[in-house]
């Protein structure tokens, strides 16, 4: 064959194997025109109607309505899905999340105590990373994931050399279930330039043995930071599987839009990448790290449209205020339950110190950027809601919607001012039964444990509000996040504080509607009305008619734009 045979050749084998890449990477589309009848449709619109059928044309919802109304839409070209009396309603909105971060266990062990995981006790901590770095290749990090020291038998934190001894000359490092600790072993620790005589970072701890000096390799909030990004300094494969796996958990429970709150700039480049690679049929709602952007963003140079992709928006930037009350780090006004290391006066601390938190809300604001603030003391929530009131004073915006993310310790007083400010919190509900025993016994009492996430206060308030599950803290179950608002049921079967219980529509409203208004998506989804997307998730009974059994019920299937993205079975 001449040369021109050979060119030809290789033209037509590139734009086949351009095809066979592009058919392998598209969306999926939907049908033309398809009908839901003969079910219990709750829309989540203003007046929370519940009607029997539903029409989509493509991407879009067209009507609602009767069985009668909507079948007389049908034509030849029309598929018609029998609901057969179960429950269709708007897809679930993460409010607040850190996806891809449901599929750590693609790339790290997952050492998470009951009720979400199986360790119990150190010796089977230290087992599950054996096991892990035998099938971890030579040099490379061996990794874990969601331990929590207030539930092994121990009562405490792995040690350094404990570390050291589970996989001898390999650095290892673990991320509490909080996200706001990580404990590290002495390679691990020497790798990012940690050692005896570095002082705490701003914000952050760098824990030591208080006889001997010697670091004990957990740190704290700031302090880290760069041990937590070595150990998410993935490669590209390792990141779009996790992405892969992340979007088929999401999309079996229901979840049309996620979250990456928080996200840095390499995770930016990699959730565009899989969009274009058609691996994200799910909407993702990105908030950046304000310590990332910042910058960029008081210096005017910040587009969002540069971090925004298909299916893929930008919305508020976050910054983290204080740390966790289950590490012992969130900042409250008065002091924690039960001493920490003994010191009865102990009531946490700021991440981020009070005048430096003034200036991040100020710059952001000025810009013009939402803004959503992680805040879970309440000393913390006092700091973020006066930061944000000099903020308004300066440049006042009418419908800020500022985020203020988990609001757990929130007060009645802190609540009140959060409506007169535009302040939305975004609460995490399904603490009360995670850590709901272990918040009234151990961190902050009963009276203040009745108080986490008050909804009811926030809803007499007149404020609206969201519920996350913060995932990979919990799984992904935006049931369990409606459910623990509606019964803050904990662990142990307790009610924890039942005058902060709300309505089960309030609670699904939690996770549809008023979770995409939080984010300025409520005109395109959150609610079934004609001309938003077609995002639905049907379940296999209704949340109305047994709420207790609400965060048992299955979701039969899932579809983004009217596409069909999970079917059960």
């Amino acid at each position: 064959m001449n040369w021109k045979t050979w060119v030809l050749l290789g033209i037509t084998f590139a734009l086949g194997m351009f095809t066979l890449f592009s058919i392998a990477t598209r969306l999926p589309a939907p049908p033309e025109h398809q009908v839901f009848v003969n079910g219990d449709v709750l829309t989540m619109d203003a007046n929370n109607r519940v009607v029997q059928a539903l029409s989509v044309r493509g991407e879009h919802i067209e009507a609602l309505g009767s069985n009668e109304d909507i079948m007389a839409l049908v034509d030849d070209r029309t598929e018609v899905i029998d609901l057969a009396g179960r429950t269709l309603m708007p897809g679930f909105i993460d409010a607040h999340g850190h996806f891809p971060g449901s599929a750590m266990n693609t790339v790290a062990v997952d050492l998470n105590s009951p009720p979400i995981g199986e360790i119990k006790d150190m010796a089977g901590l230290l087992d599950a990373l054996r096991a892990r770095a035998a099938v971890v290749p030579e040099g490379e990090w061996v990794t874990g994931f969601g331990y929590d020291d207030t539930l092994l038998a121990e009562r405490r934190h792995p040690t350094r050399e404990e570390l050291d001894a589970v996989a001898p000359g390999r650095p290892v490092a673990l991320l509490h279930i909080s996200g706001h600790m990580v404990v590290a072993n002495s390679l691990a620790l020497e790798a990012v330039g940690i050692g005896p005589e570095t002082p705490d970072p701003e914000g952050g701890v760098i824990a030591r043995d208080p006889d001997s000096g010697e670091l004990t390799g957990l740190l704290e909030e700031t302090a880290r930071l760069p041990v937590a990004a070595r150990m998410l300094d993935l490669g590209a494969l390792d990141f779009l599987r996790m992405v892969s796996a992340a979007v088929r958990e999401y999309a079996e429970y229901g979840v049309t839009t996620a979250q990456a709150g928080g996200a840095a700039p390499q995770m930016v480049t990699g959730f565009k990448l899989a969009s274009h690679l058609g691996l994200i049929p799910l909407r993702l709602m990105i908030f950046p790290m304000e310590d990332d952007y910042g910058e960029a963003i008081a210096a005017g140079t910040f587009d969002s449209a540069d971090l925004a992709a298909p299916r893929i928006d930008v919305g508020a930037v976050k910054i983290v205020a204080d740390g966790s009350i289950q590490g012992f780090t969130g900042y409250l006004t008065r002091p924690y339950h039960t001493p920490f290391h003994g010191d009865a006066d102990y009531r946490g601390y700021a991440a981020v110190p009070r005048e430096r938190l003034f200036e991040k809300i100020a710059s952001l604001h000025a810009a013009g950027q939402q803004i959503a603030v992680h805040g879970n003391g309440d000393a913390s929530i006092d700091d973020i809601l006066d930061a944000f009131a000099a903020a308004q004073a300066e440049h006042p915006v009418a419908d800020p919607r500022l985020i203020l993310i988990h609001a757990q310790m929130a007060r009645e007083d802190q609540i009140q001012r959060m409506a007169e400010l535009g302040v939305t919190p975004s609460f995490f509900a399904a603490h009360t039964f995670f850590w709901g025993d272990r918040h009234r016994d151990i961190f902050i009492g009963p009276e203040r444990a009745a108080q986490i996430s008050p909804a009811a206060w926030a809803q007499t308030a007149g404020l609206r509000f969201s519920s996350h599950m913060d995932t990979p803290v919990t799984p992904m179950r935006p049931l369990q996040a409606a459910w623990s608002l509606v019964h803050r049921q904990t662990f142990a079967g307790d009610v924890l504080g039942p005058e902060q219980r709300v309505d089960v529509m309030t609670a699904l409203r939690a996770v549809t509607i008023d979770a995409a208004w939080q984010i300025f998506q409520e005109d395109n989804r959150g609610s079934l009305e004609p001309g938003k997307f077609a995002d639905l998730v049907l379940l296999d009974g209704s949340p109305l008619r047994d709420p207790m059994a609400m965060r048992e019920l299955k979701v039969d299937a899932t579809w983004v734009g009217g596409a069909l993205v999970y079917k059960r079975g």
